[in-house]
C-alpha cells in the first residue's frame, strides 16, 4: 500500500503562512491533483511531503509510515520539476539511470529498466542524445522516465507541463494520465491550471491562502463548488456574481436583483427557507447557462452583447 496522509500540517515562514491546518488523503493509486493560484502553498505541501522541507505542525505518513524525521532519499517518492533539471552532460540513458546508479544496481538489471522506461514513454531511439538535442516535450518524458525506472511507492510532480507549448501540453496530459493508470502508482500533482486538474486528477484539491477549500472529483468542484473562490476559480470563463436579496411575491419564491428577478426551481427555495436566510446572498452564474436571444422573451433580461469570441466548438 503506498496511500499518502498529510494530517493536521502547517508551515510557517516567519509570519507568513504556507499552510495552515492540511489534512488530505491521498489513496492508494490515486491521482490528486493540488490546484490553486501562485503562493497558495501548493508546491510547499510538495516538497514537505517529499522531506526536501520541515513541516512546521503537524504529521505526513506514506504507505501508513511516519515520514517526519526520515530523510527524502529513504522515503521512497520521485519528484518530477518544472524545470525537468535533467544533468546536461549525461545522455538521456545516463540521466534515466542515475538513480539506479546511487543505488549500486547491478548494471543489467539498469539496463533492463531503463530500456522498458524508455519503451513505455517512447525515448527508445533517443538514448543517446543528451538534453541539449532533445525538444521540450522529449525532456519532460527523459524527466519521467528518471522518475519510473525508481519504481517508487509515490509520484510528486511539480507543474511538470508548464514549460511546453499548447499543443504538447495537451498531449502529455493525456500520455501522463496514461501512464499513472498503467503503473498505478500514486501520484500527487500540483498545478495552477485549472483544465490540467480537471482533465487529469481522480479528486481535486483547492488550495487558497495555505487554505483547503475543497477536496472533491472534479465533476463535483464544477457542479457544487463549496465556496465563491472555488466557483470563481474554476470555469473559463470564470462564473458571474450578482449580489441579491431573497423576497416572496404572491406565493412565489424570487431573487431580487434590482434591475430584475429571478424565480427560484421549489426544491431550492425550501433548501433556502429551511436555513437563516441572510439579507444579501450572492446568485452565481456560469456564462455557459446564458442564452441569447434577439427577440424579447418572458423572464428575459435585456443587455447588450459587447464582444463575440469565437472558439471553433463554442461561441
Amino acid at each position: 500500500m503506498s496511500e499518502v496522509l498529510i494530517q493536521e500540517m502547517s508551515k510557517y515562514f516567519g509570519a507568513v503562512t504556507a499552510v495552515e491546518d492540511l489534512t488530505v488523503e491521498v489513496q492508494d493509486g490515486e491521482f490528486l491533483v493540488l490546484l490553486g493560484p501562485s503562493g497558495c502553498g501548493k508546491t510547499t505541501t510538495l516538497e514537505i511531503v517529499a522531506g526536501l522541507q520541515k513541516q512546521s505542525s503537524g504529521h505526513i505518513y506514506i504507505g501508513g509510515r511516519l515520514v517526519d524525521k526520515v530523510l527524502p532519499k529513504d522515503r521512497d517518492v520521485a519528484m518530477v520539476f518544472q524545470s525537468y533539471a535533467l544533468y546536461p552532460h549525461m545522455t538521456v540513458f545516463d540521466n534515466m539511470a542515475f538513480p539506479l546508479k546511487l543505488r549500486r544496481c547491478p548494471r543489467d538489471e539498469i539496463t533492463r529498466a531503463v530500456e522498458e522506461a524508455a519503451q513505455l514513454l517512447g525515448l527508445s531511439e533517443l538514448l543517446e542524445r543528451k538534453p541539449k538535442q532533445l525538444s521540450g516535450g522529449q525532456m519532460q518524458r527523459a524527466a519521467l522516465g528518471r522518475a519510473i525506472v525508481r519504481q517508487p511507492k509515490v509520484f510528486l510532480m511539480d507543474e511538470p507541463l508548464s514549460n511546453l507549448d499548447a499543443k504538447l501540453r495537451v498531449q502529455m496530459r493525456a500520455e501522463l494520465k496514461r501512464l499513472q493508470r498503467e503503473l498505478g502508482i500514486t501520484t500527487l500533482y500540483v498545478t495552477h491550471d485549472q483544465v490540467e486538474a480537471m482533465t487529469m486528477g481522480d479528486r481535486v484539491a483547492v488550495l487558497n491562502a495555505g487554505l483547503l477549500q475543497q477536496l472533491a472529483s472534479p465533476q463535483e468542484i464544477y457542479t457544487r463548488p463549496a465556496s465563491i473562490f472555488v466557483a470563481g476559480f474554476i470555469g473559463s470563463p470564470p462564473m458571474n456574481f450578482l449580489p441579491c436579496r431573497y423576497r416572496e411575491e404572491d406565493g412565489r419564491p424570487l431573487l431580487d436583483l434590482e434591475e430584475f428577478d429571478v424565480e427560484l426551481p421549489a426544491e431550492l427555495a425550501r433548501w433556502l427557507k429551511a436555513k437563516p436566510v441572510p439579507d444579501l446572498l450572492i446568485l452565481g452564474i456560469r456564462p455557459k447557462h446564458v442564452q441569447v436571444h434577439r427577440d424579447p422573451l418572458a423572464g428575459a433580461v435585456a443587455a447588450e452583447v459587447q464582444l463575440v469570441q469565437p472558439m471553433g466548438s463554442e461561441v
